[in-house]
Parts: structure tokens; sequence; C-alpha cells
């Protein structure tokens, strides 16, 4: 019998697969307790349908990670923070001021784990920093931190 998995089943298959198994293991084990459906003209349909829309949140992922690439190449990001009496910071600058700062800058919402910074940013000064945007789209932007 043909069956489209729903749900990744050890041994068997992973989700969204088409797999021939055994007429029993299918009704007794993997439709009853919803891991898969019978691969009807219907279901198939469903399944493409699902693939295709995956494919397209994929495809627009991609192109918003571009976009924001395109717009942080070679730019360079001010931070302001906060000095002491001789003039070291108090704290550091983290991913997360970073990111408040390209919000700011250039109206783009970044997710402080997607940045990472070269070192520890603890005087003023200038730093580089790169944006992991998608999987094999990432960008490097500097990080100019000075007094506020």
């Amino acid at each position: 019998m043909k069956v489209i998995f729903l749900q990744d089943v050890k041994g068997s298959g992973k989700k969204g697969e088409l797999k021939n198994v055994a007429d029993g293991y299918a009704r007794n084990m993997l439709i009853p307790k919803g891991y898969a459906v019978e691969a009807t003209a219907a279901n198939m349909n469903k399944l493409e349908g699902a693939q295709a829309s995956a494919q397209h949140k994929i495809d627009m992922d991609i192109q918003a990670a571009k976009e924001a690439a395109a717009k942080l190449k070679g730019k360079k990001v001010n931070v302001i923070a906060k000095a002491g009496s001789n003039g070291k910071l108090f704290g550091s600058v983290t991913s997360a001021h970073v990111a408040d700062a390209i919000s700011k800058q250039f109206d783009l919402q970044l997710d402080k784990k997607k940045i990472t910074l070269s070192t520890d940013i603890k005087n003023f000064g200038s730093y580089t920093a790169t944006i992991k945007l998608y999987n094999g789209i990432s960008e490097t932007v500097d990080v100019e931190v000075s007094e506020g």
C-alpha cells in the first residue's frame, strides 16, 4: 500500500515522503496512529500543495535575506555607549545593542542570535560583526562604538 508520511517514523520514512509499505503495517500502525495517510489522489494533491507552499516560503526568505544583505553591504553601524570617568565602557556592547542600532539606522529587524561580534567590545573604537541572514547568506558590517 502506498502511504504519505505525516511525520518522521524511524526506519520507515520521513515527513512528506511517499512510500510503499506493507498493507497490515499501514492499516494497523501508521494510519490509526496518524503517522501516515493513504496515497489517494486528493491526499497527493494536498502533499504537492504543501510542498509548493514550503518552497515558496523558502524562496521568499532567501529573497528577503539577499535584500537585507544588499542594504547592509559596506555599511557602518554606530553604537552609542555610556562611559565611566576613565573613558572605559560600563559593561560591554553586545549583539543585542548592535541589533538595536541596525534596527534604528537601517530599519531592519534582526535577531541578536544571528549577529556574531569579532571580539568582546569593552572599549570605544571600530569593530566588525558578521550577520548571518540565511543559510549561506551573511554580511559583515563595521561597528563604531562612541561615547554618548
